[in-house]
């Protein structure tokens, strides 16, 4: 089962594709994860990616493609993946899609988390880290998000399977409600 997180920040995709990869076996593959990984350990990827980061933009797609490629590799062997946070912009997609899918490792269905614009600054400003999280950052975040990210419903609806879920509802109620409708992906469990 390989699946594709999309949603604005805030709308909870970490919290869904932690609790997805449990409920399923598979890998949790998150770019933002990754991408601070670097930034605490301060590499040189690291380095370039705060830049970008600290000013509420999106990292530049190589950097982020060659970051992922083994883990999202190593995952597919393994009996898949929930991928968090990449790709955020069609062309994202398109070169993601023309990589994974010469390797047998492209999503099989993206879930798009929907969370109301108030409700996100809400989340997001109770959950701020920082400097990083005013409201203005916050904001801008979510006009990234909606100019460069939501395109993505559309090109993953033509691709394959696109899963529309209200994630304003409680924690449990979304992960119930996208356990139900991707579940016919999961491979029968084994009785042995």
């Amino acid at each position: 089962m390989r699946l594709l997180l999309i949603g604005a920040p805030g709308s909870g995709k970490g919290t869904q594709a932690v609790r997805l990869a449990d409920r399923f076996g598979i890998a949790h593959i998150s770019s933002g994860d990754l991408l601070r990984q670097h930034v605490r350990d301060n590499t040189s990827l690291g380095q370039t990616v705060r830049q970008y980061v600290d000013k509420g933009d999106l990292v530049p797609d190589s950097v982020v493609m060659d970051m992922l490629r083994k883990p999202v590799m190593a995952a597919t062997e393994q009996g898949g993946y929930v991928l968090d946070g990449f790709p955020r912009t069609v062309e994202q997609a398109e070169a993601a899609y023309e990589v994974a899918h010469t390797l047998g490792a492209s999503v099989q269905a993206s879930i798009h988390l929907d969370v109301p614009h108030d409700e996100l600054v809400r989340r997001l400003l109770a959950r701020s880290r920082g400097s990083e999280d005013t409201r203005e950052v916050i904001e801008h975040r979510l006009q990234v998000y909606t100019e460069k990210t939501v395109p993505l419903l559309e090109y993953y609806g033509r691709r394959e399977w696109l899963v529309t879920v209200d994630g304003s509802q409680p924690v449990d109620e979304v992960h119930e409600t996208i356990a139900r409708r991707v579940s016919a992906l999961a491979p029968p469990a084994s009785t042995a």
